[in-house]
C-alpha cells in the first residue's frame, strides 16, 4: 500500500530544483495556506436501516505484498531487491526497521491461509517477489521461488480461496536498478519476460492477475521524492520512469495473454476522489487536473493509449516518448483495481503565485487532504463518500468497466488487552461505512466484483517500518504470533453473510 498520495505533488518543487529543471507540478505545503474542505455534512453516511447486501459471487478478500510480509529476504536463492538495499541503508526506515523477517510468511503462509479460512474469505490478493523468481531480474526461473508460490496457490485453491496475484508490488531486483532501473527503457522488456515466466509457472491454476500495484506511488516516491526505494530524487528520472512503467504495463499485459489468453488481467491503481475547494470555475478545473494526475496517469494510457490532460503541456522529450509508443502502452485491462483510503481537496493557485513560480503554469493546482472527517492514527481522513465518488467516476468515464476494490483500510494501534483480545471498533466502523458506500455504488450501476481489506496482517509499512498497524489480525513481531482482532471476526461475518448489517 502507499503511505502517502498528496506528497506526489508536494514534492515536485524541491525535486525539480535538485534536478536543475523547472518543476512540472506545484502544491500546497500544508502551511497556513492549507485549503479548507467545501461545506458538507461532517461525515457522509451510506448505511441503511436494513444493511447492505452484495451481489451473489462477490469476492471478499484481504491484500498483502511480498516484501511487507514474507521475510526470508536472502533464502532459497532469492536475489536482493531495491527494498532490501533501501531498508539496509541507515536512516531510510523509521526505527531502523527492515523487512528481513517481517511477518515471516515465507515460512508461516499456512497460518495465514488458516486465518483467511476462519474469516470465510474467498479471495486473497498477494504479490510475487520478482527477485525470488529471477534473482538478477533476467534469465531462467529460480526453482525454489517458483515452488514456494506454487505450493501456496495449491493450498489457496484447496481452501476455496481465489489467488489474485500481483506481479509487481515494488520490489525490483537490485541488479536491474544497478542497470538503470525503471527510467531505463530496457526494464519494460525485462518485466515482460518475468511476467511470461510466472504465467507459465502458475497460469494453469491462477486465472486473475494484477500487473502493478500503484504505479504512480513507486514512480513518485521512489524516483522523485526519494522516501521509498530506490531513493532517487530526480524529476527526469520520474518522467522517464512514468513512461517506461506504462510501456511495461502494456508489454506485461500482452505477455500474460500470450501464455494464458483466458486470464483476467488488471492493475491496482491508487485513487483519491478529487474535490474542488470551492464552486469557482478555477477550482473545478484544478480538481480535474488533480484527478488526471492522481487517478488516471497510468489508467488512461492503458485504456486509451494517451496521457491524460493533467499538465499544461506534455514533456515528451524528457519522457523519451518514441514513435509508436502510444500503441505499445495500450492494455485493454479486463478489470480496474482501485486502492482508495481518502479524498483530496484541490484549488487553483492565485495569479501572483502563478507569476512567482514557473511550475504553477505547468501544473496549476494545489492539493490537500480533507479535514472534516475523523482521522486514523496515521492522520488520514476517514471519508466513505470518497469511495462511492471514485467508483462512480470510473464507471461513468470508462463505460462501466469491471472493478475490484483491491485495497482499503485504516491504521489504528489497538493492541491486546489483559485477556489477549484486540478491540478495534474504529476499524470495524471504517470498513462498515466504506462497504456501505460501495454497496450504494453497486446499486447505482457500478460493476464491482470484490473488496480486499488492507491488510490481512499487521506488517512492514514501508518507510514507516512497523509503527503503523493496518491488519485484521494482530502480529506480535517478536514471537510472530497472529491474533485475530475484533475487526477480523466482524469481517468474517460480513463475508459469510455477503452483507453488511446495520450499525455493525
Amino acid at each position: 500500500m502507499r503511505l502517502t498520495r498528496r506528497r506526489f505533488v508536494q514534492s515536485m518543487l524541491g525535486a525539480a530544483a535538485a534536478a536543475g529543471l523547472p518543476a512540472v507540478f506545484s502544491a500546497c505545503s500544508g502551511s497556513s495556506k492549507g485549503i479548507s474542505a467545501p461545506p458538507a455534512s461532517a461525515r457522509p453516511q451510506f448505511g441503511a436501516s436494513s444493511g447492505t447486501a452484495f451481489p451473489k459471487g462477490f469476492f471478499w478478500g484481504t491484500a498483502t505484498a511480498a516484501y511487507q510480509i514474507e521475510g526470508a529476504w536472502n533464502e532459497d536463492g532469492k536475489g536482493e531487491s531495491i527494498w532490501d538495499r533501501f531498508a539496509h541503508t541507515a536512516g531510510k526506515i523509521k526505527n531502523g526497521d527492515t523487512g528481513d523477517v517481517a511477518c515471516d510468511s515465507y515460512h508461516r503462509w499456512r497460518e495465514d491461509i488458516a486465518l483467511m479460512r476462519a474469516m470465510n474469505l474467498n479471495s486473497y490478493r498477494f504479490s510475487i517477489s520478482w527477485p525470488r523468481i529471477q534473482p538478477s531480474g533476467s534469465g531462467t526461473a529460480n526453482a525454489k521461488g517458483v515452488d514456494y508460490y506454487s505450493r501456496m496457490v495449491d493450498a489457496l485453491l484447496e481452501a476455496r480461496i481465489r489467488p489474485l496475484v500481483t506481479l509487481y508490488h515494488w520490489d525490483l531486483p537490485q541488479a536491474l536498478e544497478d542497470s538503470g532501473g525503471w527510467p531505463n527503457r530496457d526494464t519494460a522488456g525485462r518485466f515482460a519476460d518475468y511476467a511470461q515466466l510466472v504465467a507459465h509457472a502458475l497460469g494453469d491454476r491462477v486465472s486473475d492477475w494484477m500487473i502493478f500495484n500503484e504505479p504512480d506511488a513507486f514512480v513518485d516516491l521512489g524516483h522523485l521524492e526519494g522516501t521509498h526505494a530506490p531513493g532517487r530524487k530526480s524529476l527526469l528520472d520520474f518522467l522517464r520512469a512514468t513512461h517506461v512503467v506504462n510501456l511495461a504495463q502494456g508489454e506485461g499485459f500482452r505477455a500474460l495473454k500470450a501464455v494464458r489468453p483466458s486470464a483476467r488481467v488488471g492493475t491496482a491503481f491508487s485513487m483519491s476522489a478529487c474535490e474542488p475547494a470551492t464552486d469557482s470555475a478555477e477550482d473545478k478545473l484544478a480538481a480535474e487536473r488533480a484527478h488526471a494526475i492522481t487517478n488516471t496517469w497510468f489508467l488512461e494510457p492503458a485504456l486509451r493509449g494517451r496521457y491524460p490532460e493533467a499538465l499544461t503541456f506534455l514533456p515528451e522529450t524528457a519522457m523519451r516518448i518514441q514513435p509508436g509508443d502510444m500503441e505499445k502502452i495500450r492494455a485493454p485491462l479486463d478489470f480496474v483495481g482501485i486502492n482508495l483510503y481518502y479524498r483530496t481537496i484541490a484549488s487553483a493557485p492565485g495569479t501572483m503565485e502563478r507569476f512567482s513560480h514557473a511550475q504553477e503554469w505547468l501544473f496549476p493546482v494545489k492539493m490537500d487532504g480533507g479535514q472534516q472527517g475523523p482521522k486514523t492514527d496515521f492522520g488520514w481522513e476517514v471519508w466513505p463518500k470518497a469511495l462511492y465518488d471514485m467508483v462512480m467516476r470510473i464507471t461513468h468515464d470508462y463505460d462501466r468497466p469491471a472493478i475490484e476494490i483491491t485495497e482499503s483500510g485504516c491504521s489504528y494501534k489497538d493492541g491486546p488487552d489483559a485477556s489477549g483480545l484486540i478491540h478495534d471498533s474504529r476499524r470495524v466502523e471504517y470498513h462498515r461505512e466504506y462497504l456501505a458506500a460501495l454497496g450504494r455504488s453497486i446499486a447505482d450501476g457500478a460493476d464491482v466484483r470484490g473488496y480486499h481489506a488492507w491488510s490481512l496482517l499487521d506488517n512492514f509499512e514501508w518507510a514507516e517500518g512497523y509503527s503503523q498497524r493496518f491488519g485484521l489480525a494482530y502480529v506480535d513481531f517478536k514471537t510472530q504470533q497472529r491474533t485475530m482482532k475484533d475487526s477480523g471476526r466482524w469481517y468474517g461475518k460480513v463475508a459469510a453473510e455477503n452483507r453488511v448489517g446495520p450499525g455493525g
